[in-house]
């Protein structure tokens, strides 16, 4: 096939005291997201979306949160493991599109950073790779301020 597509989904709680880190960038805010990693929602909702494009499990099959190694890693690193993975099987990412779900804070600001880091990561152009932000309206646990969750799709060509 020389075309795949993947989509990808993570939540995490959102706690006091915790940095919140999406697409590799420290986002001001009294809250981050409680995870065993980093917890940067982004970039693991678009690991799960690549490596879902190729059948190849989900970020957890291939970086376990049981793991030591992979505490508190800074979720950068995984995506480019990631990538690498897709690389050695012949495949190119086409472009990317992303959602995150975030009552509080207001992330536009924050867009273009996240565009540049992962641009830089999947060695791509940041016009390949689209990050929208919205809230849920006050509903739900998000709307509450208890978690963030993100959605990426990506396109994969041979």
């Amino acid at each position: 096939m020389n075309f795949r597509i993947g989509f990808g989904y993570d939540v995490h709680q959102l706690k006091k005291g915790r940095k919140l880190i999406l697409g590799g960038t420290v986002i001001p805010f009294d809250k981050g997201s409680v995870a065993h990693s980093d917890g940067d929602v982004l970039i693991h909702a678009i690991c799960d979306s690549l490596l879902g494009a190729l059948a190849l499990g989900d970020i957890g099959a291939h970086f376990p949160d049981k793991s030591a190694e992979f505490k508190d890693i800074d979720s950068r690193i995984l995506l480019k493991k990631t990538i690498q993975m897709i690389r050695e099987r012949g495949y190119l990412v086409g472009n990317i599109d992303c959602t995150v779900c975030l009552q509080t804070p207001k992330l536009a600001e924050y867009i273009p950073d996240m565009q540049k880091k992962l641009a830089e990561d999947l060695n791509m152009d940041i016009s390949q790779i689209s990050i929208k932000a919205t809230t849920t309206e006050h509903l739900g646990f998000i709307g509450k301020g208890k978690g963030i969750s993100a959605y990426a799709v990506a396109l994969l060509t041979k």
